[in-house]
């Protein structure tokens, strides 16, 4: 039973009680009056009527008034009752218009949107005080997640230069001729070593501009998009995938560079977590009105209940967040940023036989 109906009927009930007080105290106030009037029976008849049957005459008349009573004011009653219900039903839903307004702006928040506000007009009454301390709230959210964003952007800023470094010295280090193996070794290394490190930083720069909100939104067909994806990804390690396309036009509007990362992070994870000798179906489109990108691959098992877990940040299946020697673990939260950021989805199925299919589903343009 929602507020609005409970309002209604609270309402109703009471008009309904107040008019049945009313009716009882017309009625004690009419019989009284009716019993108070001098009521003289005149006839006809030489021999006049009794005493007795003037008061029976009396007290019929008197009956018959207060039963026409009854049953007028309880018609009226009932009348002027469904009216105020209809009224107080209206009258419900115009109260809680506000609530209905912080409602809807409380659904279409998120990390990306905390900017918004209700920004309620009207009396100072209590929903507008409720509405201003949820405005109040918002603007503490909003900070307390700039502030662990730009706190993300700028360690990894401030990594990314030693790791550059590192990683000159070890090339600079390798081009010795007389380095010996074992340096050599250890030089190959630390330098894989480095590797996934400036992997991670830059995973946590995308992922630390992604959930900002978009100051760019062009055009773009993820079909461009995937195609460009293709064509630039260089996959040496496995070259045993067959990656097959199935790619039509899936216009949408948002930041170029980020869909192109989106979609890049869906091949490369589907790539990477591959079986032997497997393959990536990789599709674009328009489904339900939506903007889609699905991957599909082979692979291991997902269990079902595994599967919303890999779009945490640093998680992977049946690893710990120690094993790092295929990827950060950034790729499928990445994904889910950008398309919140986008206003869109992403769902992950496990695939019969092994593997995962994730579609991404973005408004279409």
């Amino acid at each position: 039973m929602t507020v609005r109906l409970r309002l209604t009927l609270l309402y109703g009930g009471l008009f309904f009680a107040a008019g049945f007080l009313l009716l009882t105290v017309a009625y004690v106030l009419v019989t009284n009056i009716l019993e108070g009037l001098p009521i003289e029976v005149r006839t006809n008849d030489p021999f006049g009527i009794s005493q007795q049957e003037q008061q029976a005459i009396r007290q019929s008349f008197i009956d018959n008034a207060q039963h026409r009573l009854i049953t007028q004011s309880a018609f009226a009653l009932i009348g002027v009752g469904l009216i105020a219900l209809a009224l107080g039903w209206f009258v419900a839903d115009r109260a809680l218009a506000p609530l209905q307004q912080v409602t809807a702006t409380a659904r279409k928040l998120s990390e990306s949107t905390l900017h918004e506000r209700i920004a309620l007009e009207g009396p100072e009454d209590e929903i507008k005080e409720l509405a201003d301390t949820f405005d109040a709230m918002l603007e503490r959210l909003n900070e307390a997640f700039d502030a662990q964003r730009r706190f993300v952007g700028n360690a990894s800023h401030e990594l990314r230069t030693p790791l550059a470094i590192n990683r000159t010295l070890l090339e600079v280090a390798l081009t010795d001729p007389e380095a010996s193996d074992d340096l050599r070794t250890v030089g190959r290394t630390l330098l894989a070593n480095n590797a996934r490190h400036e992997r991670l930083i830059e995973g946590l720069l995308l992922l630390a501009r992604s959930e900002r909100e978009l100051t760019t939104r062009t055009a773009v067909d993820l079909s461009d998009v995937a195609t460009m994806v293709l064509k630039t990804a260089v996959r040496e390690d496995r070259p045993d995938v067959e990656i097959i396309t199935e790619l039509t036009s899936g216009p949408t509007v948002g930041d170029p560079v980020l869909l192109e990362h989106l979609v890049s992070n869906l091949i490369d994870n589907a790539v990477r977590y591959n079986a032997d000798d497997g393959m990536v179906v990789v599709r674009t489109g328009v489904l339900d009105g939506w903007a889609t990108c699905q991957v599909e691959n082979t692979g291991p098992v997902v269990p079902a209940y595994e599967v919303q877990n890999l779009f945490e940040p640093f998680r992977r299946l049946n690893t710990d967040r120690i094993e790092s020697s295929k990827g950060a673990g950034l790729g499928l939260s990445i994904v889910r940023s950008v398309a919140t950021a986008h206003g869109g989805t992403v769902v992950a199925t496990p695939r019969e036989g092994g593997g995962l299919i994730v579609t991404v589903r973005l408004p279409k343009a």
